[in-house]
């Protein structure tokens, strides 16, 4: 695995992938997606389920992570997700969907993966106090423990 750490490209030797599961969170994952859909999409849900805000963080090549800000119940996160799932048509989002589904929980990556750096926010939209902050710190605590793991 790479972490990328203040422009240096270093080993993470680990196996393990750290996540943020939460069922509170309105999260999505969509993979093989350009920029411009993932942030229309964004956009789309955020303003029709009144989320506040969110946050677009690139995982890989055209690979792409979204965090809303707004507190959901996990029923109406399952709805969110489905809504996207049916009106996209999105192969890849609906079966991550169905995964989040089947844990009830949606998890998102936040540490590295074999070659693929931690995601990075590419864009951001709106506001950042509610989960979207909590999802900040939780990565945060994450980043922080991989440094000093590296350091030892």
């Amino acid at each position: 695995m790479v972490l990328k750490v203040h422009g240096l490209i270093e080993k993470w030797s680990h196996k393990s992938i750290i996540g943020y599961t939460d069922d509170e969170t309105v999260m999505l994952d969509f993979d093989n997606t350009t920029f411009k859909t993932v942030r229309y999409w964004a956009s789309k849900v955020k303003k029709k389920f009144r989320l506040g805000g969110f946050i677009i963080l690139k995982s890989s090549k055209d690979c792409y992570h979204i965090v809303f800000d707004r507190k959901v119940s996990w029923r109406e996160n399952v709805r969110i997700m489905a809504w996207v799932c049916l009106l996209s048509k999105h192969m890849k989002v609906t079966g991550w969907f169905i995964l989040q589904c089947i844990k009830e929980g949606s998890t998102l990556r936040v540490s590295p993966k074999r070659e693929k750096p931690s995601p990075r926010i590419v864009f951001r939209c709106g506001e950042e106090n509610g989960q979207i902050e909590s999802f900040l710190k939780y990565r945060k605590l994450i980043k922080n423990i991989i440094r000093k793991l590296k350091a030892d």
